[in-house]
């Protein structure tokens, strides 16, 4: 059972990660939060490969592998988090990580178009099931939300928009992916080329010093950065990364898309959110769908 408890691992751990992710963007704002949270990232990763494969940095890796999973990293880390990150600002992290579920049927589709990947009845059944419990769910929150929130449909948009750019990146980071190449060292390459992005952007708009400024003046920020940092791509990628070795795929995926579902007390208790039955049955149907995708 090594495999599915680290499956659940990983959803705790990046459920957990979207809560201090969320935390923190509402201190320093979701651009610079995406800035500093790469650099953590980075380290952190760079730490596991260090241990596990002996060295901090993939550098033995091909051209071919650096260009796609340099691609997959801007797109996915750099234009699909900094929706995310919005997203978690305007709407907190349960609703975010609900967008999210919506990844792989997103990714299929791409895979569909682009790579031309078949999907069955079976799957396109799942597919409706999960949007029909993600659009139950927006349902049935809407006429509360938009009188106390007025940034509740751009974050709903802006959470479609993430897991848009999250798919694509996947769809990209294939290219390099191929043969026994590690994905942790995969991993760490979208992160250093998504930072370098992000810092060149910074550095031409004037904003790099400003950046560091604000994250060193908000010292409460900065933890949540951190511990978010250490949830997420730490430990969730690395639990993630042992679900998948050691559990079938299909069940590893469908644990790994448990965070709604985790995040429904969270967000309780944490942000004082109030939903009611309608809120957990739809959250409950989209997960279905995602485990008919994968299980079936």
């Amino acid at each position: 059972m090594i495999g599915e408890l680290a499956a659940l691992g990983t959803s705790l751990a990046f459920s957990f990660g979207s809560v201090f992710l969320t935390l923190a963007g509402r201190r320093v704002g979701s651009i610079v939060l995406n800035r500093t949270r790469l650099l953590f990232a980075i380290v952190f990763l760079g730490i596991t490969h260090w241990i596990t494969l002996g060295i901090p940095i993939p550098l033995y890796a091909e051209p071919h592998r650096w260009l796609w999973l340099g691609l997959s990293g801007v797109v996915g880390l750099v234009l699909g988090d900094v929706f995310l990150f919005q997203a978690f600002v305007w709407i907190g992290p349960r609703l975010s990580m609900l967008m999210m579920s919506l990844v792989p049927i997103f990714a299929a589709f791409l895979a569909w178009i682009f790579l031309g990947e078949q999907m069955g009845w079976v799957q396109i059944i799942g597919v409706l099931i999960t949007l029909g419990g993600v659009v139950w769910v927006v349902m049935e929150q809407n006429d509360a939300n938009k009188a106390e929130n007025p940034n509740y449909a751009r974050g709903i948009l802006y959470g479609l928009a993430g897991a848009i750019g999250q798919a694509s990146g996947l769809i990209l980071a294939k290219n390099g992916l191929g043969g026994e190449f590690s994905p942790i060292s995969a991993n760490i390459i979208r992160m250093i080329c998504a930072a370098v992005v992000l810092w060149i952007i910074a550095l031409l708009q004037g904003q790099a010093k400003e950046t560091v400024q604000i994250v060193v003046n908000n010292r409460r920020g900065l933890l949540f950065i951190v511990i978010g940092a250490v949830f997420g791509p730490f430990l969730g990628v690395s639990f993630s990364m042992l679900a998948i070795q050691r559990a079938q795929v299909g069940i590893a995926s469908t644990l790994m898309a448990l965070p709604p579902v985790f995040l429904l007390p969270i967000s309780y208790f944490v942000f004082k959110e109030r939903y009611g039955w309608g809120v957990i049955v739809g959250t409950a149907i989209a997960i279905a769908g995602v485990a008919v995708l994968f299980l079936i």
